[in-house]
């Protein structure tokens, strides 16, 4: 008699519904497969968050493909500068638009934008089965599917899947009940972040200001606001966010050197603190990890969600493949494709943000003095500045490959 293999419930299971989520089943909702994402907020709440995202050009193409970045461009803003600088450092480092000819450097999304558009999207798949305000109780890895427990409304559930994918955030649980491993460690700063408006005729720029306590990052967003990043050692940033408003702008503009005029401080101050971090693997069996599940980085550069989705659109390429080829999706061996293409990929990135905050966060003048000539060689020497940009703009490495609409 031959043993019949168990029917899963779905195809793919995807924990946590944020964008790099969200991001992994657009790409796949075509793919013929059945996804179902676990998500413990509600709706509403999970497109509420006060951020927003640099996002690389390689993002964008992604996001092309997908048919999601005609809906996305009009609710964001580009950049065709950057500016590079380094605290009372005379000389800046300027990026243009006609260095790489293309119509930007880069555009800058907020997350209620991103996560409405991959909603409104998805919503309309019938492949896709959201399941908000779910948590996740336990995994079980099985031969031909693993199985999720799983709670809603003090409801328990089994649903079984031939793969599991743990977009979960930086503290995965599905990571730690996996028993994966990671290495890296906690900086000494945190991030404040804060949105404010200028009144400045211009608002295309991008700016990355070093400074011997940490870098602060710039973002252009709609309607004359940007976006805030500022890098601080804990204790200045708790005292930031303690600043009356007034006195708080005032910290700002001596920080910026007066780059903007008419300040307005919009909404509130946030902070959280800063880390480095990597997976020592992606996958085991019936499981893979994307986004901050898998690493985390320092935001100089806004190298972090970017990863992300080029985590997602990575895995949907090697699923998909897998899929057509009829490989079983949740075998090890087609799961470390992706582990293989994207666990270096992103290293690179790590050490690269490591490098530069160590490098730009002090005052030891032997860096202080290399790191002037490495911004002198940008300044002088095309080539350097031209890898530099496509580094920072995500079109170094490997492209993903995805059945646009």
């Amino acid at each position: 008699m031959v043993e019949t293999a168990p029917v899963c419930d779905c195809d793919l299971a995807i924990v946590g519904g944020g964008i790099v989520g969200a991001t992994l089943a657009a790409a796949l909702k075509d793919a013929g497969l059945r996804i179902t994402i676990i998500e413990a907020q509600s709706p509403t709440a999970l497109s509420q968050r006060q951020r927003a995202y640099a996002l690389s050009l390689r993002s964008q193409e992604i996001f092309t493909t997908l048919g999601l970045w005609r809906q996305i461009l009009p609710r964001i803003a580009s950049f065709g500068k950057i500016r590079l600088s380094d605290a009372d450092y005379g000389r800046t480092v300027a990026f243009e638009q006609t260095d790489l000819d293309r119509p930007a450097l880069g555009y800058v999304g907020e997350h209620r934008v991103l996560v409405e558009t991959l909603q409104g999207d998805l919503g309309r798949s019938p492949q896709v089965d959201w399941r908000y305000q779910t948590q996740v109780l336990g995994m079980t890895e099985g031969e031909h599917c693993a199985e999720l427990e799983l709670e809603s409304g003090g409801t328990r559930q089994i649903l079984k899947t031939r793969l599991v994918v743990g977009a979960d955030g930086a503290r995965s649980p599905l990571r730690q009940r996996a028993g994966i491993q990671t290495k890296g460690w906690k900086y000494w700063q945190s991030c404040v972040t804060f949105t404010i408006r200028h009144q400045n005729p211009d608002n295309d720029t991008a700016y990355e200001r070093f400074w011997y306590d940490g870098p602060m990052g710039v973002l252009p967003l709609p309607g004359n606001r940007c976006q805030i990043v500022w890098t601080a050692p804990h204790a200045q940033a708790q005292a930031l966010l303690a600043l009356d408003e007034a006195t708080f702008i005032e910290r700002f503009q001596a920080r910026t050197q007066g780059l903007f005029t008419g300040l307005e401080l919009m909404g509130d101050r946030l902070a959280f603190p800063v880390q480095l971090m990597q997976s020592d693997r992606y996958v085991q069996s019936r499981l893979a990890l994307i986004g901050d599940a898998a690493h985390c980085c320092h935001p100089v550069g806004g190298q972090g969600l970017n990863l992300g989705i080029r985590d997602a659109a990575a895995l949907a390429e090697i699923l998909q493949t897998a899929h057509n080829a009829g490989e079983d999706i949740g075998n090890v061996a087609v799961l470390r494709r992706y582990e293989r293409w994207r666990r270096g990929e992103n290293g690179i990135i790590l050490a690269f943000t490591d490098l530069l905050n160590r490098c730009f966060s002090n005052r030891f003048w032997p860096l202080v003095i290399v790191r002037r000539l490495g911004l002198w060689g940008l300044f002088l020497i095309r080539p350097l500045r031209l890898f530099a940009l496509r580094l920072m703009t995500g079109l170094l490495g490997r492209t993903p490959r995805l059945r646009g609409v």
